[in-house]
């Protein structure tokens, strides 16, 4: 039966994808079983906001997760990947907004907020979880019914079980601090949720004059429309301009108020005049210094960012940047603007509503991180927790030593609400996990619940214990808890990966994960970070659409190398189509020969005289991959793996173990025919497998192609491939010699292809060739398989032959096996191909004695990088054998 009959000429992804996902997912092969006896491995998705689409970002994460979860099933292990999404409290909150701003001009308060609430759960039925369905379309293995939402009940209930523990324990606390504030969410922001952008303004220098009309003192500010909160101004205690003047009263120009010039080391005297204007309610460091020296505290901005009534009644209800100008605008026309520089400096925005933010006095709750850093900034240190690449280990060490509070309450409707109560009557506050009936400190019944919710990032550093329904301990719990490796993005090593470690100790006494994989950032050709703003950003799916899932993933992880930016553009995802198609013909040529032979899995009762020498080769080679490929899987060294194994197939599987067979298949009753096609059936059972965790789809069809699985099977449930042993190979016939020796043979191939390009001969022509041996081991070597040799050579006879000397024109290829001699009677111009000989000839003699008055300067050798000096030997080497086959083909031209 003919390839064409048993498998179509093209392959078509979207045909096999849709197919075999469907086969997957409905016979139930991506469910861990708690009850088995198997290994548990366990991989928790780092959950996509409820409100997300698929990204190339999520395609990069989730392949590699699926990757070590397909790989570990292969290896015996009862895998759980469990799925899920994030209720992304501001970024819902504002989805949900602006379309109902949009489709009925309702804003959330003419709702009110249990109204909104179920415009957003409403809202999350319908819209939300897209991205969870288009993980499918990418191959993601994840166990489904397992899959979780943040704001579900049984996390709703761990939150708020976590909450109370640490405020029980002294953990969290309710303080009145400086936070930073987002005017376009209207909500506190966690340190970690501030991006800094260095920007180009100006300092504003301005004149504040002393109470008693001795003079004044200059201050410099970013800030000019926070003056009127201004209650002292500062200078350092050791400046001696300031010395005889601290403690003296100055006026608030604008206001008129009278503030106190103080002393405080918090000061720079380098910084503008060494005098800088203190707002305590507007910044924090000016609140702290406040605190210091008793300063009142001012607020003169409301919560969108615009002037309130204590700023005055000129600028009451300004955007805070109008409000700017015209406080410079009226500083200048009251004679107290002294000069303004140009002034680059960083600038927080805030992460989700990207507009600066605005420190703000403000009651919010707080966890106190130290107590549980400690032990988390251990579990890395001390290797429990492995990073990768390490390199992140000394960030991670930075934050930890360096934290500070978290705060975790937001002034938002959609979350996780505090499950804090306040009494109406005498202001006590309750912690409990269900409304108290009345207050236990005066018994007054009527009690209001904390409006703010909680941190998104408080539900998700419970994830890998809340999936499985903790505090309840569940038989999941107990199974899949620690998980084995995290895969995620290194710029949320602080909001998730650290908090998750110390949230694991704290509570379930252990570390969440073994291993934790930082991903690259994907850039586009440009080095760009990809954005919509950019227009540079892929939709996924259309790329599936156009490449096939196989082809993306196998792309974006060959790609990437570990620890770097990957470079993207779809035009690369070929690489990955055109090696699908590569492997897909490799399996319509070998069905053209038959079935698949019986015991293709092994190669027992094979010994080393039934195989060739390339069969000995391929073995070998496929053993060292085996062995590659596994390790580099251990240590997430996905790129590696990728290029190792499109390497082998493409270039040595196919380019030379298929050539090498198809002489022996033409041969219909050739000796030994049976065992090449059994050795070819190892090599492909092995690799799709080994491809398998890359490649899913198209190597599960080409497996059940080639029978290797049961029609109610699948590739993923087979064993992954063990390399053989040293045994196994030595009766085999593998030695250290085989792989060498197949290469010297490859080169000198390789060298006398390039002879035939350098003078047209085309591969159809057969030559009749000598090759004159470099030993008595090549020569066995060179005369095993004659057939194979001159299908390869493409000659029509091949003499091996030591002491040859030509006697007319020929052509010369050299390698480590010997030298090949190609006759050029009748197919050159002799007298024209001397004179281009010559010429090369004297160009390369040339050069090497360049490269010799090079090396032998001292002052060369001793002052430059080592590797120039390096390539430059290496050079010389390379030169001179390439000298040597010019001389050697001019003397088979008698010249």
């Amino acid at each position: 039966m003919s390839e064409e009959q048993i498998l179509s000429k093209a392959y078509d992804p979207a045909e096999v994808e849709k197919k075999w996902y469907s086969i997957w997912e409905n016979r139930g092969y991506f469910h861990a079983n708690p009850k088995s006896s198997k290994t548990p491995y366990t991989i928790v998705i780092p959950p996509p906001n409820v409100t997300g689409i698929l990204t190339l970002g999520h395609v990069l994460n989730n392949t590699l997760q699926d990757i070590l979860i397909r790989f570990e099933k292969m290896n015996g292990k009862e895998t759980c990947w469990v799925p899920g999404t994030d209720h992304a409290g501001i970024a819902t909150q504002a989805k949900v907004e602006a379309y109902l701003k949009k489709e009925k001009n309702l804003t959330r308060y003419d709702l009110g907020r249990e109204k909104f609430l179920e415009q957003v759960w409403a809202w999350k039925e319908k819209y939300g979880g897209t991205i969870i369905k288009q993980l499918r379309t990418i191959g993601s293995s994840c166990d489904w019914p397992r899959e979780r939402f943040t704001m579900d009940d049984g996390l709703s209930n761990a939150v708020k079980e976590v909450f109370i523990r640490l405020y029980e324990k002294g953990l969290i606390y309710k303080g009145h601090r400086i936070i930073n504030w987002c005017p376009k969410s209207r909500t506190a922001l966690s340190d970690e949720e501030v991006n800094y952008k260095e920007e180009k303004g100006h300092l504003w220098y301005f004149r504040y004059p002393f109470a008693d009309g001795s003079g004044h003192v200059i201050v410099a500010t970013t800030r000019p429309e926070t003056m009127m909160g201004d209650t002292a101004v500062a200078v350092n205690p050791e400046d001696e301009r300031y010395k005889d003047k601290i403690g003296k009263k100055l006026i608030l120009p604008i206001v008129g108020r009278e503030i106190e010039l103080v002393a405080d080391s918090y000061v720079e005297k380098d910084f503008g005049t060494g005098a800088v204007k203190i707002t305590p309610a507007h910044d924090p460091n000016d609140y702290e210094l406040g605190l210091r020296h008793n300063l009142e505290v001012i607020n003169i901005m409301n919560d969108d960012g615009t002037m309130n009534a204590a700023a005055g009644a000129e600028f009451e209800g300004m955007d805070r940047y109008v409000c700017r100008k015209a406080v410079v605008a009226k500083l200048e026309e009251l004679g107290c603007l002294d000069h303004i520089e140009d002034y680059t400096h960083q600038v927080g925005y805030s992460e989700r509503g990207d507009v600066p933010v605005e420190p703000r006095l403000s009651d919010q709750w707080f966890v106190k991180m130290e107590p549980l850093a400690a032990p988390a900034l251990k579990a890395v240190e001390d290797g429990r927790i492995r990073f990768y690449p390490e390199r992140w280990v000394k960030t991670y060490r930075h934050w930890m030593e360096n934290i500070k509070d978290w705060c975790i309450s937001r002034q938002l409707w959609w979350g996780h609400r505090i499950p804090a109560y306040t009494c109406d009557k005498c202001g006590h506050i309750m912690v409990a996990r269900d409304m108290p009936s009345a207050c236990e400190k005066c018994g007054c019944d009527k009690l209001t619940q904390e409006s703010d919710v909680l941190d998104t990032w408080f539900s998700s550093w419970l994830w890998p214990f809340s999936v499985f329904d903790w505090p309840r301990q569940s038989e999941e719990l107990k199974r899949f808890f620690p998980t084995q490796s995290l895969v995620t993005g290194p710029d949320i090593i602080f909001f998730w990966v650290a908090r998750m470690i110390m949230a694991s100790l704290e509570f379930m006494g252990d570390i969440p994960f073994k291993d934790v994989y930082f991903t690259s950032i994907i850039r586009d050709e440009k080095g760009r970070k990809m954005s919509k703003s950019l227009n540079n950003s892929p939709d996924p799916l259309e790329v599936v659409k156009q490449y096939g899932a196989d082809a993306l993933r196998f792309t974006i992880i060959y790609i990437a190398p570990v620890g770097q930016d990957i470079r993207y553009s779809n035009e690369k995802c070929e690489i990955g189509r055109n090696f699908a198609n590569k492997i897909w013909n490799v399996v319509r040529f070998r069905l053209s020969q038959g079935p698949a032979s019986a015991d293709w899995m092994s190669l027992d009762g094979l010994s080393s005289t039934d195989l060739r020498a390339d069969d000995q080769w391929i073995i070998a080679r496929l053993n060292q991959v085996v062995a590659s490929v596994t390790e580099g899987l251990r240590a997430f060294r996905f790129n590696d793996i990728c290029k190792q194994l499109y390497d082998f197939i493409w270039s040595e599987f196919c380019d030379w173990y298929l050539e090498s067979c198809k002489p022996v298949f033409r041969e219909a009753d050739s000796q030994g025919k049976g065992n090449v096609l059994r050795v070819f059936d190892y090599c492909l059972g092995t690799f799709l497998r080994l491809l398998h965790p890359v490649m899913p789809f198209v190597t599960d069809e080409l497996y059940h192609q080639m029978g290797f699985a049961a029609e109610e099977s699948s590739i993923m449930l087979s064993a992954w491939p063990t390399a053989l042993s040293d045994e196994t190979l030595a009766k085999l016939g593998v030695t250290v010699d085989t792989v060498p020796m197949a290469e010297g043979k490859f080169e000198l191939i390789r060298a006398t292809r390039t002879i035939r390009a350098t003078y047209q001969i085309a591969m159809s022509k057969a030559l009749d060739m000598v090759i004159v041996p470099t030993g008595e081991k090549e020569t066995a070597y060179l005369s095993k398989d004659m057939l194979t040799l001159k299908s390869l050579f493409g000659a029509n006879t091949i003499t091996v032959q030591a002491g040859y000397q030509p006697d007319g024109p020929c052509g010369v290829a050299v390698s480590g096996m010997g030298t090949a001699y190609i006759p050029l009677a009748g197919i050159v111009n002799v007298e024209e191909e001397v004179k281009r000989l010559r010429k090369q000839e004297a160009e390369w003699e040339a050069y090497l004695a360049g490269v010799r008055r090079k090396l032998s300067n001292e002052n060369f050798v001793a002052r430059a990088p080592k590797e120039v000096v390096e390539k430059e030997r290496e050079h010389i080497t390379e030169f001179e054998e390439k000298l040597c086959r010019v001389r050697e083909q001019l003397k088979s031209f008698g010249a």
